[in-house]
């Protein structure tokens, strides 16, 4: 499969206007923010973006970041304006075209932003760690559309969790499916080339995710996808596959589930592009000033991590409630009966 990519995009795409699905390359929902950060970027590096989503999380100034799978460089050059000359980003990909392309127009860069603060490595995604990389290092780790085409997608997890600072974040887009895939389709070039191919069935990645060591992975939008190629559509049949950004926090003390413990956050505004609201994921989007009851987890995803001078935190964790109400779980057991009321055991 190393093969297949490298080929796909090292030889057989020359540009964003070769791909065969809408996978990737979504800019319909870019934010005004972003299109300044993207105009300082070189044309021949934007016409080589084959990402799916956007991966710029806020807060990032100073942050050392590593990109997965950067190819050409489009989100390593947007990422290094955020984190400014104090921070540092990391691109990492295997494919000698596209890191050609990259590191031809650094200089380029350096002169348009004033500072040079990346750098570039030809390596493997599922080995991070033969890359000289130092565990516990670094604040964010970033990929887009690229942990599908890996052939080892728990290796991949594992390296991340293992380079990423306690309280750190992976925040990434991806492609997944409604069901697994079967192997006709994981084994068809195109379709793997494509994003298709090695996506994984949603369920699946939750499970590998939570074994990574990232406990209650955040999804925070997600977007079907079109597959605009006709013989490719017959390929795939009644396969739905969708384009998800998911946020996944290396903190040691989150639960498997949503527990209640009477606590509450509330946002300051004080978050840059984020004035009168903040999107934490799909499910928590806290206005500005209001009262927000929260479960464990997400106050500790606030309150341990680089959000935590931006909130006001109410409540600890001497009193437990159960479950947090509305998070997808209930208590199992029917209510109180009289033993004439059970119902028979099968």
């Amino acid at each position: 499969m190393h093969d297949v990519v490298q080929e796909y995009y090292g030889k057989q795409l020359q540009s964003s206007a070769d791909l065969k699905t809408t996978a990737c390359c979504d800019v319909s929902s870019m934010p005004e923010w972003l299109k300044p950060l993207l105009s300082r970027i070189h044309p021949e590096v934007l016409s080589r973006y084959y990402g799916c989503g956007l991966v710029c999380p806020p807060l990032l100034s100073g942050a050392r970041v590593l990109d997965l799978g950067c190819g050409s460089g489009r989100d390593v050059y947007a990422l290094a304006q955020l984190v400014g000359a104090d921070g540092e980003v990391i691109g990492v990909d295997m494919t000698d075209e596209q890191l050609e392309v990259a590191k031809t127009h650094q200089n380029w860069h350096a002169d348009t932003l004033g500072f040079d603060n990346v750098r570039f490595i030809k390596g493997y995604i599922e080995k991070l760690d033969e890359l000289n990389l130092e565990p516990g290092s670094f604040d964010i780790i970033v990929s887009n559309c690229v942990v599908n085409l890996s052939p080892d997608k728990s290796a991949v997890l594992e390296g991340i969790h293992r380079l990423l600072k306690p309280g750190g974040e992976f925040f990434f887009s991806d492609v997944y499916a409604d069901r697994r895939v079967p192997a006709a389709i994981r084994e068809d070039s195109v379709l793997y080339g494509e994003c298709l191919g090695g996506a994984l069935y949603w369920n699946d990645f939750l499970s590998i995710a939570t074994l990574a060591g990232f406990a209650d992975p955040r999804l925070v939008e997600d977007r079907p996808l079109d597959i605009t190629d006709a013989g490719l559509a017959r390929k795939t049949g009644n396969l739905q596959f969708f384009s998800a950004t998911y946020r996944l926090f290396k903190l040691n003390e989150l639960e498997s589930a949503c527990e209640d413990y009477g606590q509450a956050v509330i946002y300051k505004g004080s978050i840059s592009n984020s004035p009168h609201r903040f999107v934490l994921d799909k499910h928590h989007v806290f206005e500005l000033g209001r009262v927000f009851p929260v479960c464990g987890n997400t106050w500790r995803m606030l309150k341990h991590t680089r959000f935590a001078e931006h909130f006001t935190f109410i409540g600890d964790f001497t009193r437990h409630f159960g479950i947090f109400e509305g998070c997808g779980l209930a208590i199992p057991f029917d209510s109180a009966k009289s033993p004439s009321e059970a119902s028979p055991c099968c």
